[in-house]
C-alpha cells in the first residue's frame, strides 16, 4: 500500500485501500503502520483533508473501527 506523508504533529503517513477499505497509518517516531478495517472511502478523504489530522483520527477513526495491530 502507498503511504502518503500527512502533514500533522502525531501521524507521519497515511495508506489507504479503496477495495478492501483499509486505512493504514504511521505515527511519529513509529515506522511500523497501524491498520484499520472497514473504514469508508469518505473517512479516508476526510481525513486527509482534515485541518488537523490528529483531531480528525482521534474523532472518527481511533477506538471506532476494527484494529489489526502494528505491521511491517
Amino acid at each position: 500500500m502507498d503511504m502518503q506523508p500527512v502533514k500533522s504533529s502525531n501521524i507521519e503517513a497515511v495508506g489507504y485501500d479503496p477495495v478492501t477499505q483499509q486505512l493504514d497509518v504511521t505515527f511519529k517516531g513509529n515506522p511500523k503502520a497501524y491498520h484499520y478495517y472497514n473504514v469508508p472511502e469518505s473517512k479516508h478523504r476526510e481525513l486527509m483533508a482534515a485541518d488537523s489530522k490528529g483531531s480528525y483520527f482521534s474523532r472518527n477513526i481511533k477506538g471506532n473501527k476494527q484494529y489489526a495491530g502494528k505491521g511491517e
